[in-house]
């Protein structure tokens, strides 16, 4: 009787579609109980002894229905994740897969792994221009995710990775760089940030037009990048991204110095690296790093010197909050996305196009930005607070010791 009389109001304002307004109301109602069983506190009541978890806000989804496009106020809450019942997780990279198979197979390029898997997606036909429909589709769904703007955010951790795809281009199969960013917001939420692709041996004179459009979309209040010590990444880090701190991947650096050892020693090199990281505070850090360098260089000189050199960039996340610095000190959150990016784009092996692959990694990307903003946060906004604190340390540093070091 609510729904009813909520929609007698409707329908007195003006024109409505009653249909589509009510299954609007009843998914609204829907996600509010099952917010409500979460929560264990109905909206608008207080009973702390009672609350599992707190609300926290809605952000906004379309939803695709029988009865046309319907704005979603999607809840969320503070600890834990929330996705509703009526919704289909990954429904649009499922989209997208179909999408690019048959595509490859309407094209003529497919093999009969491709034939295989289009007749076990349920394809029996597909013409051309159903196709070209398909993909119009899903390319503008992901165009509108990879130019979004940035903007109204501050992201002060960057993550910057890059993963390699097989592609048909010019009628040769070459491998794409396919360039991708996240950052934790002020608030703590981890977002995906952009994608752009690059043939495999520009990818270094890819990275600075890459960040340069982070920039213009509206990228601000970077603290500290992360990522590999590629020469060209590192140099548009350097212009592009001024004021922000470096931190070189300590799981890539590692296994650059067990390149310079024989292999009976590169489990021992890993262990002794891997020591400094351990360290409760930058200062014993630095002086675990000297220990190491002291105890390497009789044996393996070209390690101790890679170490040295590398000190600063290294221990970059030893000025960041304590909480925070193993997430930080790595690439380790971007690889495990690019390891789905993997699973999903190995379906395909080769792509026809790069249009076909922007579009399947970016549908993979947005679904993870949903997944990202439905659950918990990476960090609480209170340890984010501690970025702009003065002091970082965990103990309090001598200004004559750190001459010293």
């Amino acid at each position: 009787m609510a729904v009813l009389e909520m929609l007698r109001k409707l329908g007195a304002d003006g024109d409505v579609d009653f249909l589509r307004e009510g299954v609007r109301v009843l998914a609204a109602a829907l996600m509010e109980a099952e917010v409500t069983e979460l929560t264990g506190v109905p909206k608008g009541e207080r009973a702390p002894e009672r609350r599992l978890t707190n609300r926290n806000g809605y952000r906004e989804r379309r939803w695709d229905t029988r009865v046309g496009t319907i704005d979603l106020a999607i809840p969320k809450v503070r600890d834990g994740s929330y996705f509703p019942s009526l919704l289909e997780p990954r429904r649009r990279a499922e989209r997208a897969l179909l999408a690019v198979v048959c595509e490859a197979y309407v094209g003529g390029v497919s093999t009969r792994r491709v034939e295989d898997l289009v007749a076990a997606l349920g394809v029996a036909s597909l013409s051309k221009s159903e196709v070209s429909r398909m993909c119009a589709a899903l390319d503008a769904e992901v165009e509108t995710f990879r130019s979004r703007s940035l903007a109204g955010e501050l992201y002060p951790y960057l993550w910057l990775d890059a993963t390699y795809v097989k592609v048909r281009d010019a009628g040769r199969v070459v491998s794409m760089a396919a360039l991708v960013a996240i950052g934790v917001a002020s608030t703590g939420e981890r977002r995906v940030l952009g994608l752009e692709l690059a043939a495999g041996n520009d990818e270094g004179n890819a990275w600075a037009p890459f960040i340069s459009r982070l920039v213009e979309r509206g990228l601000a209040g970077v603290r500290l990048v992360i990522s590999d010590a590629h020469r060209g990444l590192v140099r548009a880090i350097d212009e592009l991204l001024l004021g922000a701190a470096w931190q070189r991947c300590r799981v890539h650096f590692t296994r650059n110095a067990q390149a310079l050892v024989p292999r009976t020693s590169a489990s021992m090199v890993a262990t002794v690296i891997r020591s400094i990281f351990e360290q409760p505070s930058g200062m014993s850090a630095r002086e675990q790093l000297r220990r190491v360098c002291e105890g390497l260089a009789p044996r393996f000189p070209a390690v101790a010197e890679l170490l040295d050199a590398a000190t600063v960039d290294l221990l970059a996340h030893f000025d960041f909050p304590a909480s925070h610095r193993r997430q930080i000190r790595s690439t380790n959150p971007l690889e495990r996305l690019n390891k789905e990016i993997k699973r999903r784009t190995a379906v395909v092996g080769i792509f026809p196009n790069r249009a076909s692959l922007i579009r399947l990694v970016g549908t993979v990307l947005a679904e993870q930005d949903d997944e990202w903003q439905d659950g918990r946060r990476y960090f609480s906004p209170e340890s984010m607070a501690l970025i702009d604190e003065d002091v970082i340390e965990d103990e309090e540093v001598n200004p004559a010791q750190l001459m010293a070091s």
